[in-house]
């Protein structure tokens, strides 16, 4: 179900700008023994936090294909319909998006 591909960034871009934003966490005088745990950290956060998005796009259209009868019924706007339970989804999640 739920797949890294369809993530708005790739994997490459998540890790440059892990690499990106410990720099600057070191030029700003962030004091740190391992560079690189930090930056793995960092990018497996990162990564994880662009994941939710994927994993409330997955659920919506989970939603959206148990009720796609009574939507082609009443008329229902797909693109709505998917926008409105996504901003739901996001409120129960507490996500960032």
């Amino acid at each position: 179900m739920f797949s890294h591909d369809t993530m708005l960034f790739s994997k490459d871009y998540v890790g440059y700008l892990a690499r990106e934003i410990t720099k600057k966490l070191i030029a700003r005088e962030f004091e740190t023994s391992n560079e690189r745990q930090v930056r793995d950290r960092l990018n497996a956060a990162l990564l994880e936090e662009l994941a939710l998005e994927d994993r409330i796009n997955d659920e919506v259209r989970m939603i959206l294909e148990t009720y796609s009868d009574e939507m082609r019924q009443s008329g229902a706007n797909y693109q709505e319909m998917f926008k409105k339970i996504k901003n739901e989804l996001v409120r129960k999640y507490k996500a960032v998006l």
